[in-house]
Protein backbone atom coordinates (compact mmCIF):
# COMPACT_ATOMS: atom_id res chain seq x y z
CA UNK A 1 0.00 0.00 0.00
CA UNK A 2 2.88 2.49 0.84
CA UNK A 3 4.64 1.76 -2.13
CA UNK A 4 1.76 2.58 -4.27
CA UNK A 5 1.02 5.97 -2.65
CA UNK A 6 4.47 6.63 -3.28
CA UNK A 7 4.07 6.12 -7.25
CA UNK A 8 1.05 8.09 -7.17
CA UNK A 9 1.74 11.09 -5.09
CA UNK A 10 4.82 11.94 -7.71
CA UNK A 11 2.23 11.29 -10.74
CA UNK A 12 -0.49 13.32 -9.34
CA UNK A 13 1.86 16.17 -8.69
CA UNK A 14 3.27 15.98 -12.63
CA UNK A 15 -0.56 15.91 -13.14
CA UNK A 16 -1.19 18.83 -11.57
CA UNK A 17 1.63 20.72 -13.11
CA UNK A 18 0.57 19.97 -16.75
CA UNK A 19 -3.01 21.13 -15.49
CA UNK A 20 -1.57 23.75 -14.43
CA UNK A 21 0.70 24.69 -17.57
CA UNK A 22 -1.51 24.26 -19.80
CA UNK A 23 -4.76 26.69 -18.28
CA UNK A 24 -2.13 29.46 -18.34
CA UNK A 25 -0.95 28.71 -22.05
CA UNK A 26 -4.68 28.46 -23.09
CA UNK A 27 -5.23 31.52 -21.12
CA UNK A 28 -2.85 33.27 -22.90
CA UNK A 29 -3.73 32.55 -25.95
CA UNK A 30 -7.53 34.25 -24.96
CA UNK A 31 -5.60 36.89 -24.31
CA UNK A 32 -3.25 37.41 -27.24
CA UNK A 33 -3.04 35.98 -30.41
CA UNK A 34 0.11 36.06 -32.21
CA UNK A 35 -1.82 36.05 -35.95
CA UNK A 36 -5.25 37.47 -33.97
CA UNK A 37 -7.17 34.77 -35.19
CA UNK A 38 -7.72 35.81 -38.31
CA UNK A 39 -7.33 33.23 -41.13
CA UNK A 40 -7.18 33.84 -44.84
CA UNK A 41 -8.20 32.96 -48.13
CA UNK A 42 -7.05 33.23 -51.94
CA UNK A 43 -9.11 33.98 -54.75
CA UNK A 44 -6.92 34.18 -57.81
CA UNK A 45 -8.46 34.80 -61.24
CA UNK A 46 -7.16 35.25 -64.81
CA UNK A 47 -9.48 36.58 -67.27
CA UNK A 48 -9.02 37.88 -70.91
CA UNK A 49 -11.56 39.13 -72.85
CA UNK A 50 -11.46 39.80 -76.59
CA UNK A 51 -13.27 42.16 -78.65
CA UNK A 52 -16.20 40.60 -80.88
CA UNK A 53 -14.89 36.85 -79.18
CA UNK A 54 -12.32 37.38 -81.54
CA UNK A 55 -8.73 36.09 -80.19
CA UNK A 56 -7.39 38.22 -83.31
CA UNK A 57 -8.31 41.36 -82.31
CA UNK A 58 -7.28 43.51 -78.95
CA UNK A 59 -8.21 42.39 -75.50
CA UNK A 60 -8.43 43.06 -72.10
CA UNK A 61 -6.23 41.20 -69.44
CA UNK A 62 -6.60 40.64 -65.67
CA UNK A 63 -4.49 39.03 -63.03
CA UNK A 64 -5.94 39.39 -59.98
CA UNK A 65 -4.63 37.75 -56.99
CA UNK A 66 -7.56 38.98 -53.80
CA UNK A 67 -6.68 37.72 -50.15
CA UNK A 68 -8.97 37.92 -47.65
CA UNK A 69 -10.39 36.89 -44.41
CA UNK A 70 -12.22 34.10 -44.25
CA UNK A 71 -12.28 33.32 -40.12
CA UNK A 72 -11.89 36.07 -37.34
CA UNK A 73 -11.76 35.68 -33.60
CA UNK A 74 -12.02 39.12 -32.29
CA UNK A 75 -13.47 41.48 -35.10
CA UNK A 76 -16.56 40.69 -36.66
CA UNK A 77 -15.82 39.00 -39.98
CA UNK A 78 -18.34 40.65 -42.57
CA UNK A 79 -17.16 44.05 -40.91
CA UNK A 80 -13.80 43.04 -41.59
CA UNK A 81 -14.09 41.32 -45.45
CA UNK A 82 -16.16 44.80 -45.87
CA UNK A 83 -13.07 46.68 -45.11
CA UNK A 84 -10.69 44.71 -47.80
CA UNK A 85 -13.30 44.49 -50.57
CA UNK A 86 -13.73 48.05 -50.78
CA UNK A 87 -9.64 48.99 -50.03
CA UNK A 88 -8.71 46.50 -53.17
CA UNK A 89 -11.52 46.15 -55.35
CA UNK A 90 -13.12 49.68 -54.45
CA UNK A 91 -15.87 51.00 -52.60
CA UNK A 92 -18.55 50.32 -55.45
CA UNK A 93 -18.24 46.64 -54.18
CA UNK A 94 -18.62 47.13 -50.73
CA UNK A 95 -21.65 45.58 -50.03
CA UNK A 96 -20.77 42.35 -51.28
CA UNK A 97 -19.08 39.24 -50.51
CA UNK A 98 -15.25 38.48 -51.08
CA UNK A 99 -16.39 35.95 -53.99
CA UNK A 100 -18.98 37.66 -55.28
CA UNK A 101 -17.03 41.07 -55.06
CA UNK A 102 -14.67 39.82 -57.30
CA UNK A 103 -16.70 38.36 -60.27
CA UNK A 104 -18.92 41.90 -60.15
CA UNK A 105 -14.91 43.60 -60.54
CA UNK A 106 -14.21 41.29 -63.00
CA UNK A 107 -17.63 41.68 -65.14
CA UNK A 108 -17.35 45.77 -64.27
CA UNK A 109 -13.47 45.50 -66.06
CA UNK A 110 -14.16 44.09 -69.55
CA UNK A 111 -17.91 46.31 -69.27
CA UNK A 112 -15.48 49.18 -69.38
CA UNK A 113 -13.09 47.78 -71.85
CA UNK A 114 -15.99 47.60 -73.69
CA UNK A 115 -17.57 50.79 -73.33
CA UNK A 116 -13.97 52.34 -74.45
CA UNK A 117 -13.64 51.12 -77.06
CA UNK A 118 -16.67 51.77 -78.52
CA UNK A 119 -16.10 55.44 -77.35
CA UNK A 120 -12.76 54.75 -79.34
CA UNK A 121 -14.35 54.08 -82.45
CA UNK A 122 -17.39 56.83 -82.75
CA UNK A 123 -14.50 59.23 -82.29
CA UNK A 124 -11.61 57.99 -84.28
CA UNK A 125 -12.66 59.04 -87.18
CA UNK A 126 -12.21 62.47 -86.23
CA UNK A 127 -8.46 62.50 -85.99
CA UNK A 128 -6.23 62.93 -88.41
CA UNK A 129 -3.30 60.32 -89.47
CA UNK A 130 -0.68 61.51 -86.66
CA UNK A 131 -3.19 61.30 -84.46
CA UNK A 132 -4.44 57.78 -84.67
CA UNK A 133 -1.24 56.58 -84.71
CA UNK A 134 -0.36 58.70 -81.34
CA UNK A 135 -3.77 56.74 -79.78
CA UNK A 136 -2.37 53.31 -81.13
CA UNK A 137 -4.51 52.91 -83.25
CA UNK A 138 -3.72 49.57 -85.53
CA UNK A 139 -4.38 49.43 -88.95
CA UNK A 140 -4.62 45.93 -91.38
CA UNK A 141 -2.87 48.45 -94.04
CA UNK A 142 -0.89 51.96 -93.02
CA UNK A 143 -1.74 53.73 -96.40
CA UNK A 144 -4.95 53.18 -96.28
CA UNK A 145 -6.92 54.83 -93.45
CA UNK A 146 -10.52 53.81 -94.21
CA UNK A 147 -9.48 50.05 -93.45
CA UNK A 148 -11.41 48.71 -90.13
CA UNK A 149 -10.21 50.50 -87.15
CA UNK A 150 -9.35 48.71 -84.46
CA UNK A 151 -8.73 49.62 -80.83
CA UNK A 152 -5.71 48.23 -77.86
CA UNK A 153 -5.40 46.34 -75.33
CA UNK A 154 -5.67 47.07 -71.53
CA UNK A 155 -3.57 44.92 -68.97
CA UNK A 156 -4.32 45.07 -65.37
CA UNK A 157 -2.66 43.19 -62.55
CA UNK A 158 -4.28 43.43 -58.88
CA UNK A 159 -3.10 42.11 -55.70
CA UNK A 160 -2.74 42.27 -51.90
CA UNK A 161 -0.09 40.96 -49.47
CA UNK A 162 -0.57 40.99 -45.36
CA UNK A 163 2.43 42.98 -43.84
CA UNK A 164 1.94 42.78 -40.48
CA UNK A 165 -0.73 40.89 -38.54
CA UNK A 166 0.00 40.66 -34.81
CA UNK A 167 -1.78 42.68 -31.35
CA UNK A 168 -4.65 44.05 -32.83
CA UNK A 169 -3.15 45.49 -35.60
CA UNK A 170 -3.60 44.26 -39.26
CA UNK A 171 -1.92 45.84 -42.10
CA UNK A 172 -1.65 45.28 -45.99
CA UNK A 173 -0.72 46.46 -49.08
CA UNK A 174 -2.76 46.95 -52.55
CA UNK A 175 -0.65 46.87 -55.56
CA UNK A 176 -2.41 47.98 -58.94
CA UNK A 177 -0.29 48.08 -62.39
CA UNK A 178 -2.18 48.83 -64.96
CA UNK A 179 -1.13 49.52 -69.13
CA UNK A 180 -2.32 49.78 -72.91
CA UNK A 181 -0.26 47.88 -74.94
CA UNK A 182 3.20 48.18 -75.03
CA UNK A 183 2.94 51.49 -73.06
CA UNK A 184 4.64 51.46 -70.07
CA UNK A 185 3.14 50.12 -66.95
CA UNK A 186 1.78 52.76 -64.17
CA UNK A 187 2.52 50.58 -60.86
CA UNK A 188 0.23 51.86 -57.68
CA UNK A 189 0.65 50.90 -54.09
CA UNK A 190 -2.09 51.97 -51.67
CA UNK A 191 -1.53 50.91 -47.73
CA UNK A 192 -4.07 50.22 -44.97
CA UNK A 193 -3.85 49.64 -41.30
CA UNK A 194 -6.99 47.78 -39.54
CA UNK A 195 -7.15 48.33 -35.56
CA UNK A 196 -9.09 44.87 -34.66
CA UNK A 197 -10.40 46.43 -31.59
CA UNK A 198 -12.65 49.29 -32.90
CA UNK A 199 -13.15 47.97 -36.30
CA UNK A 200 -11.69 50.90 -37.79
CA UNK A 201 -8.86 52.19 -40.30
CA UNK A 202 -6.02 53.82 -38.49
CA UNK A 203 -5.20 57.20 -39.61
CA UNK A 204 -2.07 59.64 -39.25
CA UNK A 205 -4.69 61.20 -36.72
CA UNK A 206 -5.15 58.35 -34.27
CA UNK A 207 -0.88 57.58 -34.20
CA UNK A 208 0.55 60.25 -33.82
CA UNK A 209 0.14 64.05 -31.74
CA UNK A 210 -0.45 67.40 -33.43
CA UNK A 211 2.41 68.91 -35.56
CA UNK A 212 3.68 65.10 -36.41
CA UNK A 213 4.12 66.80 -40.26
CA UNK A 214 6.75 68.49 -39.82
CA UNK A 215 9.01 66.05 -37.56
CA UNK A 216 8.04 63.20 -40.51
CA UNK A 217 9.54 65.91 -43.31
CA UNK A 218 12.63 66.09 -41.55
CA UNK A 219 12.66 62.52 -41.47
CA UNK A 220 11.20 62.06 -45.11
CA UNK A 221 13.94 64.29 -46.73
CA UNK A 222 17.00 62.87 -44.32
CA UNK A 223 16.05 58.86 -45.56
CA UNK A 224 15.40 60.19 -49.58
CA UNK A 225 18.77 61.63 -49.62
CA UNK A 226 20.53 58.58 -47.58
CA UNK A 227 18.70 56.53 -50.06
CA UNK A 228 19.78 58.13 -52.91
CA UNK A 229 23.67 58.55 -51.95
CA UNK A 230 23.40 62.50 -52.38
CA UNK A 231 24.04 65.32 -49.88
CA UNK A 232 21.19 67.95 -50.64
CA UNK A 233 17.46 68.70 -52.08
CA UNK A 234 18.94 70.27 -55.35
CA UNK A 235 20.50 67.09 -55.49
CA UNK A 236 17.11 65.14 -55.64
CA UNK A 237 15.73 67.41 -57.87
CA UNK A 238 18.40 66.44 -60.52
CA UNK A 239 17.68 62.76 -60.08
CA UNK A 240 13.88 63.33 -61.21
CA UNK A 241 12.45 64.19 -57.72
CA UNK A 242 10.88 67.83 -57.16
CA UNK A 243 8.57 69.56 -53.66
CA UNK A 244 10.95 67.77 -51.81
CA UNK A 245 10.96 70.27 -48.91
CA UNK A 246 7.06 70.14 -48.78
CA UNK A 247 7.06 67.00 -48.60
CA UNK A 248 4.21 65.74 -46.40
CA UNK A 249 2.75 62.56 -44.48
CA UNK A 250 0.46 61.36 -47.66
CA UNK A 251 -2.00 58.85 -45.37
CA UNK A 252 -0.49 56.20 -47.39
CA UNK A 253 1.53 54.43 -44.24
CA UNK A 254 2.11 50.51 -43.02
CA UNK A 255 2.58 49.57 -39.45
CA UNK A 256 5.08 46.95 -38.26
CA UNK A 257 6.31 45.67 -35.59
CA UNK A 258 9.59 47.24 -36.18
CA UNK A 259 8.76 50.73 -37.25
CA UNK A 260 5.99 52.95 -40.13
CA UNK A 261 6.38 52.56 -44.14
CA UNK A 262 5.63 55.12 -46.10
CA UNK A 263 4.85 54.95 -49.83
CA UNK A 264 4.90 57.53 -52.32
CA UNK A 265 3.68 56.80 -54.93
CA UNK A 266 5.27 57.92 -58.90
CA UNK A 267 4.11 60.93 -59.77
CA UNK A 268 3.59 62.13 -56.35
CA UNK A 269 7.22 64.08 -55.40
CA UNK A 270 8.88 61.58 -58.25
CA UNK A 271 9.22 61.16 -62.10
CA UNK A 272 6.91 58.46 -63.07
CA UNK A 273 10.46 56.77 -64.15
CA UNK A 274 11.35 56.89 -60.97
CA UNK A 275 10.57 53.50 -58.38
CA UNK A 276 7.59 54.55 -56.03
CA UNK A 277 9.54 55.95 -52.74
CA UNK A 278 9.48 53.83 -49.54
CA UNK A 279 10.58 55.26 -46.65
CA UNK A 280 11.06 53.00 -42.81
CA UNK A 281 10.91 54.77 -39.84
CA UNK A 282 11.81 53.20 -36.93
CA UNK A 283 9.92 53.60 -34.01
CA UNK A 284 12.89 55.05 -31.78
CA UNK A 285 12.87 57.84 -33.86
CA UNK A 286 9.30 59.11 -33.82
CA UNK A 287 8.79 57.72 -29.86
CA UNK A 288 8.07 61.63 -29.17
CA UNK A 289 5.44 62.30 -31.53
CA UNK A 290 3.45 58.78 -30.84
CA UNK A 291 0.31 58.79 -28.88
CA UNK A 292 0.08 57.18 -25.48
CA UNK A 293 -2.30 54.01 -25.05
CA UNK A 294 -2.57 53.35 -28.45
CA UNK A 295 -2.11 49.98 -30.41
CA UNK A 296 0.60 51.21 -32.34
CA UNK A 297 2.12 52.77 -29.30
CA UNK A 298 2.22 49.31 -27.61
CA UNK A 299 3.92 47.54 -30.49
CA UNK A 300 6.54 50.24 -30.30
CA UNK A 301 6.92 49.29 -27.09
CA UNK A 302 7.54 46.27 -27.22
Amino acid sequence: MKKRQAIFLPLACAYILLFVFASCVNRGRSVFFPDNGVVFDTLAVGKVFHLENDSLKPSCNLNLQFIFPSKSAGMNLADLQQIFVTSVLGLAFDSLAPPVAVDAYIANYINNYKLDASIYRENISDLDEEERVEAYLYLADDDDLDKPKIFYSYYEMLSDSIVYNSRDVLSFQVRQSNRKDNSAAYDSYRNFVVNLKTGTLLTENDIFVPGYDIVLRKIFIASLLEQNDVKTVNDLDDLGYFGIEEITPNKNFLVTDKGIVYTFNKGEYSAYQLKSPVIFIPYDLITAILKENTVVRKIAEI
